[in-house]
């Protein structure tokens, strides 16, 4: 019964719809990623989440990945930042995929926020479209497929973190279920899963982890009851193998920097972040105003909504979460999500944060919790397809078919009901962060820069609009901000505190910084009047140009021979 049961879902793959099918069902995604950011799509070049220091800090990353795979790739990890340390693109996240999708935007003239948002706009887009394909393919009905893709995309989770670019770039995560569920089934392809793994990695590194804790969980309920794999245990093993093995050659450039740093979180981090009330945190209209505020208030917002619960638990109760291999894999999927959220509080869970290295890169555990979200979306396309088998085949005590001329409406109240529990427009956005001209004219020069106010390393986020800045010239800089701060940055910023006195102009001369942009309002709200007004006097710098609140300064050599 199983097996004929599979091979009716195999024969309804939406892949054999026409493409202008696919094309309608791309279009949709799209057009719901406007609807749930909205007023994003209104302005594009304006609207931002620069409030939040993350999105500078991402904007940064796909202008350097774009600029630098063009110019010099082979030096992609020794970003601008930092100054003089090397290989700080390691510090973060490295977006290479995103970049490359939105590198056409760049090299068309486009900002650094148009091309951001445009971004996000593609990573809904392409998540929700990814988890329809693989929900629709493993339920073997497109209407499920649709359900659950937007489950998959459209959630707390992703809608509060549009700031974190690579939260909303999830689309090779139900691709790699997809073919690797395959691979089992003895139909998929060895280099089609490393591929998808590979692209999810070279998307984010906590990404990639969460990509490989899905396979695993997945893998570990298909073991013991995959006939194929019973009867030929050493090949779907060995194609297993290979496909973990080309990801990990492939990706190897991009983890050894993450190895060198040498940069673990410890436990008292992890269990900072773990998931706590994030269970039933939404910024959804329809729940926060009237009992989900309460909740909210931490780093990750993770309530599947109540559709998805429903449509859920309809799949775990009629058994199809258990009889069916596929269903079967979500549900794993989402326990073991769940169950890594809650970090060292799990029982075992330091033991297994020792033991799994990949979890040592990983602060905020209670993103795991994402994958409970995955596998409610996948879990709600088999409740979606299972309402749709009993509806169309029930009868009235007249023969005809009573409920199934409901069943387009039932269709129609699922799918907004699954929207509206995670509606959130309209959303609060800001003007994007001005970048003064004055930044591009150092762009054809050798020179080494720093910007004023030098924010102490408790402030860190602070210097996020300085990397912003930079994409107008590229030089390197003593500024940084990203998930790790180095040694070095810390004495600077000590250093360079009392700027524009004598130590911190020696500091900038023994750096190599050659010149400074001063932010003349920031400097006076962080320090003072009178500090503010000495910049101009100070010994060691000579002013070049200023737009009125920028000003450009070169460092130069003073009487006594000091910088």
């Amino acid at each position: 019964m199983e097996i004929a049961h599979n091979r009716r879902i195999l024969r309804l793959d939406p892949t054999s719809h026409p493409a202008a099918t696919r094309a309608a069902t791309f279009a949709l995604f799209a057009l719901l990623a406007v609807v749930h950011t909205w007023p994003l799509a209104s302005a594009p070049g304006r609207l931002s989440r620069d409030d939040n220091a993350d999105t500078l800090l991402n904007q940064w990353i796909i202008s350097w990945v774009a600029h630098q795979a063009s110019h010099d790739p082979l030096h992609l990890i020794n970003a601008n930042i930092f100054y003089p340390e090397r290989g700080t693109l390691a510090y973060s996240e490295y977006l290479i995929v995103p970049a490359a999708i939105g590198a056409p935007v760049r090299w068309a003239g486009g900002s650094p926020l148009v091309e951001y948002n445009v971004l996000v706009l593609a990573g809904l887009t392409l998540t929700g479209w990814a988890g329809c394909l693989l929900v629709s393919r493993w339920t073997g009905d497109p209407v499920a497929g649709i359900i659950g893709g937007v489950i998959i995309a459209f959630n707390a989770h992703t809608l509060t973190r549009l700031p974190q670019l690579q939260a909303l770039h999830i689309e090779f995560l139900p691709l790699s279920l997809l073919a690797f569920e395959s691979l089992l089934a003895g139909q998929g392809s060895v280099v089609l899963l490393a591929l998808c793994v590979i692209l999810q990695g070279l998307t984010s590194y906590y990404s990639l982890v969460l990509t490989v804790t899905a396979l695993g969980a997945g893998w570990a309920v298909r073991l013991e009851d995959r006939r194929h794999a019973l009867v030929h245990p050493p090949r779907t093993l060995l194609r297993v193998a290979a496909a973990a093995a080309l990801a990990l050659i492939v990706l190897a450039p991009a983890l050894v920097p993450y190895v060198r740093l040498g940069r673990v979180r410890s436990l008292e981090e992890a269990a900072l972040y773990s998931a706590a009330r994030d269970y039933l945190a939404t910024p959804a209209r329809l729940h926060f105003g009237t009992w989900s505020a309460r909740f909210f208030g931490g780093t990750t917002a993770l309530f599947p909504g109540l559709t998805a619960i429903v449509l859920s638990g309809l799949a775990i109760f009629s058994g199809v979460a258990f009889r069916n291999p596929r269903a079967r894999m979500a549900l794993a999927i989402g326990l073991a999500g769940i169950a890594l959220s809650f970090g060292p509080s799990l029982p075992g869970g330091a033991l297994l944060y020792r033991l799994f290295l990949p979890l040592q890169g990983i602060r905020n555990m209670a993103r795991f919790g994402y994958l409970a979200t995955v596998a409610a979306g996948i879990l709600a396309g088999f409740g979606v397809a299972h309402l749709r088998e009993q509806w169309s085949g029930r009868r009235s005590s007249h023969g005809q078919y009573s409920f199934a001329r409901w069943v387009p409406v039932g269709i129609v109240a699922v799918f907004i009901s699954t929207n509206l529990d995670a509606f959130s427009a309209p959303i609060e956005y800001v003007d994007g962060e001005r970048v003064s001209p004055i930044h591009a004219r150092l762009r054809e020069t050798s020179a080494i820069v720093a910007e004023f106010p030098f924010y102490p390393a408790d402030r860190l986020f602070r210097h996020a609009p300085y990397l912003l800045h930079s994409t107008a010239h590229w030089r390197p800089m003593a500024n940084g901000y990203s998930g790790l701060t180095p040694d070095s940055f810390i004495e600077h910023a000590r250093d360079l505190a009392r700027f524009p006195d004598r130590r911190a102009i020696e500091t900038l001369g023994a750096i190599g910084v050659t010149h400074v942009f001063v932010h003349d309002r920031a400097m006076r709200e962080w320090t003072d009047n009178e500090t503010a007004n000495a910049v101009r006097t100070a010994p060691g710098l000579k002013l070049l140009e200023t737009d009125g609140d920028v000003t450009l300064y070169e460092v130069v050599k003073t009487a006594d021979g000091s910088s």
